[in-house]
């Protein structure tokens, strides 16, 4: 019996069996580009409400480069920030974007959202 509940308890707190959903408005993170160490996708909380999209740190990153751009490449936003702050950018225009995260050691990460009117 221990084993069935240890084993359940390591799946779950690796992602294996997660059964929540996403958050309405969260924004997916991937790895764009990884140059060793481990992956910080999960420390990047982006989520969207309307034309706001809102960032949260979980740990310090260090000094974070923010762009935001739309899906054709076109910049939007670009700013850095020191972690474990947070931000808020305004998308003033409907319509898809990226927004990418360069850490200070050049690790690159991407999320994909839809901006809505």
């Amino acid at each position: 019996m221990l084993c069935l509940v240890l084993s359940g308890a390591f799946c779950y707190a690796s992602a294996v069996a997660r059964t929540e959903t996403k958050e309405e408005g969260a924004i997916l993170i991937k790895q764009k580009a990884h140059h060793g160490g481990v992956d910080k996708s999960g420390s990047i909380a982006p989520s969207i409400n309307g034309n706001v999209l809102t960032v949260v740190f979980t740990e310090n990153l260090g000094q974070v480069s923010v762009e935001v751009a739309t899906a054709d490449g076109a910049s939007v936003q670009y700013t850095s920030v020191l972690t474990p702050n947070g931000l808020q950018i305004y998308i003033p225009n409907a319509g898809n974007y990226i927004v990418t995260f360069t850490l200070p050691n050049g690790d690159e990460y991407y999320g994909e959202f839809t901006v809505t009117d």
